[in-house]
C-alpha cells in the first residue's frame, strides 16, 4: 500500500455547472436486461470504464465523477438489478452481481476496462477483479463494503436483525410509501454526506425525481432487502474458509487499485480503509477529510485527480510492457 497521488487541479475537467444525468438505454444481455448510462468522451484516446453503484444507489451517482474524467475515460455506469431503471433479479448475491457486470464488459466488447465500485459496488468490483482479471485494467474502490464483524463500524448495522423478520419487504414497502420522495432523499443525504448543505440544488432535484420513480415501481423495497441480504451473506462467508471470502479475494487482485474513503463516513467506518488497502497488493489509499460515504458525489474533483494519477501511472507501465490479451468468452 502507498499513499495516493493526485494530478494537478487542471489535470481533470472542472465543469462550471452540474451536468444533467447522462442518458442511458436498457440493454439485453445474455443474463438479463440492464440499464446503462454512457458518458461520452471529451478527448480522443479515452479508454473504456465501468462504474458500479452502492446499495440503494444508481448510475446517477457517478454523473459528476464521469464528467470530471471524460477527457480520460468513456464511462458506462450500470444500474444494478432492482435499482435505477433496471428490473430486479430473481436472486441476488455478490458473485451474481459480479457476473452481471462481467456480462456487460464482455458483451459490449469494450473490455478490459477501468472499473470503479462504491460500497456494495466496491464489493462486487473486488469479486470481479479477483475472479476475472482479464476484464479489469485498474480498480477504484470508494468506501467498499468489505466485511467487518464489529457492528460499530456502521450505523446501519442496527438494521441487520430486521432481515430475519418474515415479510420484511412488505413492512418496508408500507413504511417507504408513507414518506414523500423529498423525505427519502433528505434522509439519504443526511446519512451519507459529511455536510448535507453542500449538495447542489440541481442534484437534490434529480435525486427526488429518481426517488419518485423508485417509489412507483412495485419491487422497490423487495429489491433493496434482497440485495442487502445478499451483501450480508458475503460478510458471513468472509469469516468461513471458502472461495467467496472477499478478504481472500482482495489479496488476489493483480491490477493497480485506488482505495478512496471519507473520513466522516458513517455508513462504513474509515477504520476499514487501511485494512482494505493493505489486503490488495498494488494499492494506493486516499482518505478525504470533510467527506462521508459518497466521495464520488461529495468530492468528485479530488476523487478524479487520484484516479487520473493512477491511470497515468498505469499507462506509463503499459507502454513499457507487452499488452495482455483481453477476455472474449461470455461469462
Amino acid at each position: 500500500m502507498k499513499r495516493a497521488r493526485l494530478v494537478d487541479v487542471d489535470g481533470v475537467r472542472d465543469p462550471q455547472r452540474p451536468h444533467p444525468p447522462w442518458p442511458g438505454i436498457e440493454h439485453q444481455l445474455s443474463r438479463r436486461r440492464l440499464f446503462i448510462r454512457h458518458t461520452p468522451p471529451t478527448a480522443p484516446g479515452a479508454e473504456p470504464a465501468v462504474f458500479v453503484h452502492g446499495l440503494g444507489g444508481s448510475a446517477q451517482n457517478w454523473t459528476d465523477l464521469a464528467d470530471a474524467l471524460s477527457d480520460r475515460v468513456a464511462a458506462d455506469a450500470i444500474d444494478l438489478p432492482g435499482f435505477g431503471h433496471s428490473a430486479p433479479a430473481p436472486r441476488v448475491t455478490v458473485p451474481l452481481l459480479a457476473r452481471d457486470v462481467a456480462a456487460w464488459i464482455v458483451e459490449s466488447g469494450r473490455g478490459p476496462v477501468h472499473l470503479a465500485g462504491h460500497s456494495l459496488g466496491g464489493a462486487v468490483s473486488v469479486y470481479l477483479a479477483a475472479t476475472r482479471p482479464g476484464l479489469v485494467r485498474t480498480l477504484t474502490l470508494i468506501s467498499p463494503a468489505m466485511p467487518f464483524a464489529n457492528p460499530r463500524r456502521s450505523h446501519q448495522a442496527r438494521y441487520l436483525p430486521m432481515l430475519a423478520v418474515p415479510n420484511m419487504a412488505w413492512f418496508a414497502d408500507r413504511a417507504m410509501r408513507s414518506r414523500t420522495p423529498e423525505q427519502v432523499v433528505d434522509d439519504i443525504i443526511l446519512g451519507t454526506w459529511a455536510d448535507p448543505s453542500l449538495i447542489h440544488p440541481q442534484r437534490r432535484r434529480e435525486a427526488i425525481a429518481e426517488a419518485r420513480h423508485r417509489l412507483a415501481v412495485p419491487w422497490n423495497s423487495r429489491a433493496y432487502i434482497q440485495t442487502y441480504r445478499g451483501l450480508m451473506a458475503s460478510f458471513f462467508q468472509a469469516f468461513v474458509p471458502g472461495t467467496h471470502s472477499l478478504w481472500r479475494l482482495a489479496t488476489e487482485i493483480q491490477c493497480p487499485t485506488l482505495v478512496v474513503w471519507g473520513k466522516q463516513d458513517r455508513v462504513i467506518d474509515v477504520r476499514q480503509a487501511p485494512p482494505a488497502a493493505l489486503a490488495i497488493p498494488d494499492s494506493r489509499l486516499l482518505i478525504l477529510d470533510q467527506t462521508g460515504h459518497v466521495a464520488m458525489m461529495e468530492r468528485p474533483q479530488a476523487t478524479a485527480r487520484a484516479m487520473a494519477a493512477m491511470l497515468d501511472e498505469f499507462r506509463a507501465s503499459e507502454e513499457s510492457e507487452p499488452s495482455a490479451q483481453p477476455e472474449t468468452a461470455v461469462p
